[in-house]
């Protein structure tokens, strides 16, 4: 034990929001990787596989799947999630894929995620979220 408990204070007192975040970023990386170990690697770019996989539309759900099995993954590891939710709901994703990956109803899924994403998505609340955003939102989901 140093003098005074030095070392528990500054434990206790360090800022540690880097850490923090780093420690957040490596367990989004992780899912990503379990997802991917789970669902199995995609073809590699370029080869016969991926070529019929990209033209059947394929590509697009083993996406969304490995997304929807991150999110699930990000929220049993006790991470929020939102950055997820985004990806999601910019690829087209509904409330309902997100919230049965949730674990949860249409309404709580929205609830919780539903202004953050709109405020990214919607950054300059004109009402317009381009892309293929799906067009599930409850209504008046555009006021403020």
């Amino acid at each position: 034990m140093t003098e005074n408990g030095l070392m528990i204070k500054l434990a206790l007192a360090v800022d540690i929001r880097r850490s923090a975040v780093a420690a957040s970023d490596a367990a989004v990386e992780e899912a990503q990787r379990q997802a991917e170990t789970i669902l199995g690697a995609a073809p590699r770019p370029g080869t016969p596989e991926w070529l019929q996989e990209d033209e059947s539309g394929a590509s697009l759900e083993r996406q969304r799947a490995l997304q929807l099995l991150c999110l699930r993954i990000e929220l049993a590891a006790g991470l929020d999630g939102f950055e997820e939710v985004l990806m999601l709901r910019r690829a087209g994703a509904t409330w309902a894929q997100i919230s049965a990956a949730a674990g949860s109803s249409r309404q709580a899924a929205h609830e919780r995620w539903g202004s953050r994403v709109l405020e990214v998505l919607d950054r300059y609340g004109v009402g317009e979220l381009g892309g293929p955003v799906a067009g599930d939102d409850p209504p008046g989901h555009l006021e403020r």
